[in-house]
């Protein structure tokens, strides 16, 4: 029995950190880019998401009738999971360590959760619990920036793949007209000490 909670652990570990880098494939190659006759999740994502949400007020939800632009479809959720699942199957019937199967499929079902909970969150703000927390803040602030630069920070939930990959962007490099509100971090550019006046 040790042996499976052993293995379920290296398989929760990997299956977020997995996570990670499967939602920055998946978000910059196929939700930015049409794949062929493959057009549906670019169509969904930059076409609608992008033209309704941008890095201004528009951030958070203006018109209720685009609600259903914030979130994936329905099915999107099994799939997805089923798919992040192929390298952690073959992995456990090759090593017959169907502990690593468990704690994969766990984390990157709870992966996906907090991806749509989190995304919600962001761009339809009701000062839940959640909107409190520090982490939440940085990871708005990070998904801000997405909406103004659409080749970066490609990460909602967890941006080791931003990090590992070279597309994380921490501030803006101009001033733009940024969203407002008390989730929402400031994420203009950083004050040059060159550009404020000096007292002599």
């Amino acid at each position: 029995m040790s042996f499976f909670i052993f293995w379920t652990t290296v398989g929760i570990l990997l299956g977020t950190v997995y996570s990670s880098f499967f939602e920055w494939a998946l978000h910059r190659f196929l939700m930015h880019h049409p794949v062929g006759i493959f057009t549906y999740p670019f169509e969904r994502h930059a076409l609608v998401h992008h033209r309704i949400f941008k890095a201004d007020h528009t951030y958070h939800l203006i018109d209720e009738r685009d609600k259903p632009t914030i979130p994936m479809a329905w099915w999107n959720g099994p799939l997805l999971i089923a798919v992040t699942q192929i390298p952690f199957l073959l992995a456990a019937l090759f090593s017959e360590k169907w502990g690593i199967l468990c704690g994969s499929t766990l984390a990157c079902s709870a992966y996906y959760g907090a991806y749509e909970y989190l995304h919600w969150c962001m761009h339809l703000p009701r000062q839940r619990n959640v909107e409190r927390s520090g982490i939440f803040f940085r990871l708005n602030g990070h998904h801000l920036l997405h909406h103004r630069y659409m080749n970066r920070n490609f990460n909602v939930v967890f941006p080791l793949a931003d990090l590992c990959l070279g597309t994380l962007l921490r501030r803006s490099k101009v001033h733009f007209k940024q969203a407002q509100g008390p989730s929402v971090p400031n994420v203009q550019p950083r004050i040059s000490l060159k550009s404020v006046p000096q007292c002599r």
